[in-house]
């Protein structure tokens, strides 16, 4: 039961269903999700072994992200034929939600 709610949620989410607060709320939920925010202000385009080096984080942890972010539109893959070594790029909706997050807890104007 509660996997089917949480597949019915995810399913909202990635139709682009989510209140700032929920896209919030999901980022700053997990560790992983934190960090790849972080990651994705700074570079164009992301590697889970890039980021997993300079965050001493495993390369899975940030390949989970990298997946979590991709099944909510934050991120495309640009080489999706690869099995390993995958490139990501920040879509739209990825712009929109670090915005959310400068504008709700980085600016200080």
């Amino acid at each position: 039961m509660l996997k089917a709610i949480g597949a019915l949620n995810m399913m909202d989410h990635a139709q682009g269903n989510m209140s700032e607060d929920e896209l919030i709320a999901w980022v700053f939920g997990v560790d992983r999700r934190i960090v790849l925010a972080e990651a994705m202000k700074d570079q164009p385009i992301l590697k889970a072994s890039d980021i997993a080096q300079e965050t001493n984080r495993s390369t899975q942890n940030i390949s989970r992200a990298l997946k979590e972010f991709k099944e909510q539109g934050f991120v495309m893959c640009l080489n999706p034929e690869k099995t390993t070594w995958k490139r990501y790029a920040i879509t739209n909706e990825g712009r929109r939600l670090l915005k959310i997050i400068d504008d709700l807890y980085f600016s200080h104007n």
